[in-house]
């Protein structure tokens, strides 16, 4: 009891760093990479201050520089120059990912790449799944997420990523890999991802809005927080080696209770949307930019083994 009991007598300055609980290392970071075939030079992404568009080329800049931040881990989405009503370009062996993914590996063999497998920046329609009649249609999605997987697989990809919450997709990605010799790529699943508001500037970033209605139908309602659970729950049962919350600072509840409950490699998406919210405050002074460093720690103190961080490299000199 005080006085005996003073708990600030080891936050003095030299102590602190000795009693830290959670601590945030440059390994547990993923720095996403929009990868655009239609371009030639970096290309700004108005919605998020300080982020680019890369050529195909440029995945090896890119990814360099990353590396000489001792950032090594990379999730790369793809702006394609071709769209259709299924996304046929997403599985095309000289398709932007699949050529982003062989130049990044032949560069620089001992990175992590992961790739993101889903539909929306590849269809017409711009949403993650077959559709018809204005339905989506989950079972006939499941066959093509399957290619997709394997031909980035084929590529040269570590991890695979599906996002487009598919019921069933892990079963039908980690069948495609197994079948087609693919046994040691990972599934990194969008397990528990929220049809939330925070993803407007993606969507501008990888050319991926829908043209009609939304997201709902097969994106987690935001109200919900045990479906959570279930829906991490199926993906491990069909092979999830690595579960995702998205997005995650409005979801660090979701996030703790599934490291609780499951205790399996569990990463989180600091979405497009925290980003732009907090570089705007930055940058009008309201914010100091320790607060990335602040948000970050949140994020892993909640149970994050990975994150997935627009601010990974603006973080990486302080860590």
């Amino acid at each position: 009891m005080f006085p005996k009991v003073r708990l600030r007598r080891l936050r003095r300055d030299n102590l602190r760093p000795l009693f830290k609980e959670t601590k945030l290392s440059k390994e547990d970071l993923i720095v996403p990479i929009f990868v655009d075939e239609n371009i030639r030079d970096l290309k700004p992404i108005n919605s998020m201050p300080g982020y680019y568009r890369i050529p195909v080329e440029g995945i090896i800049k890119e990814i360099g520089l990353c590396l000489e931040k001792g950032l090594k881990a990379f999730i790369l989405f793809g702006i394609p120059s071709y769209k259709d009503e299924i996304g046929s370009s997403a599985y095309a062996k000289d398709g932007v990912i699949q050529r982003a993914v062989r130049l990044a590996k032949k560069e620089f063999p001992d990175c992590v790449i992961i790739t993101d497998v889903c539909l929306c920046e590849y269809t017409t329609h711009g949403h993650c799944g077959i559709v018809r009649n204005g339905k989506i249609l989950n079972d006939e999605t499941l066959p093509i997420l399957g290619k997709i997987a394997v031909s980035h697989a084929e590529s040269g990809a570590d991890i695979v990523a599906p996002s487009g919450m598919m019921d069933g997709m892990v079963k039908a990605i980690r069948d495609a890999l197994d079948n087609a010799g693919f046994s040691d790529v990972a599934i990194m699943s969008y397990a528990a991802k929220y049809a939330s508001n925070l993803y407007s500037p993606f969507r501008e970033a990888a050319e991926s809005a829908y043209k009609f209605g939304d997201r709902k139908s097969y994106q987690m309602d935001f109200h919900n927080s045990d479906e959570a659970l279930r829906e991490v729950e199926l993906d491990l049962k069909e092979g999830a080696d690595i579960v995702m919350v998205k997005p995650a600072l409005a979801y660090l509840d979701i996030l703790y209770r599934i490291k609780k409950r499951f205790g399996v490699p569990t990463a989180a998406y600091n979405v497009s949307g925290e980003y732009s919210m907090v570089k705007a405050a930055i940058e009008r002074g309201w914010l100091s930019d320790d607060v990335v460093y602040e948000l970050l720690i949140c994020i892993k103190r909640a149970g994050a083994d990975l994150i997935i961080t627009y601010h990974a490299k603006e973080i990486a000199d302080n860590l």
